[in-house]
């Protein structure tokens, strides 16, 4: 899951997709490109969002010839649960 997001492009990825699930892959390319001035190819994109779905962060979904993409932050929440914020106030 580090390693998916140390990428900027796939934590804009998810960024987007926590604004607005259920994204095609056009829509998140034009997204990219419009807020962010992204110019990544669909096949580049598409490779982003593998790598975010083999980490458990990203969800698909088939509906006819359309998939749909979607933010899944249970791999984060496992993390925040683990280290949970034990900094002390300062004094």
């Amino acid at each position: 899951m580090f390693k998916a997001l140390d990428d900027e492009t796939r934590r804009l990825i998810l960024d987007e997709l926590a604004v607005r699930n259920g994204q095609t892959l056009f829509e998140i390319c034009s997204t990219l490109t419009m807020r962010h001035g992204i110019g990544s190819t669909r096949q580049a994109i598409s490779q982003h969002l593998a790598v975010l779905e083999d980490a458990g962060l990203v969800t698909s979904e088939r509906r006819g010839r359309t998939k749909l993409h979607h933010f899944d932050p249970t791999p984060l929440e496992a993390i925040a649960r683990r280290w949970p914020n034990t900094r002390k106030a300062d004094p």
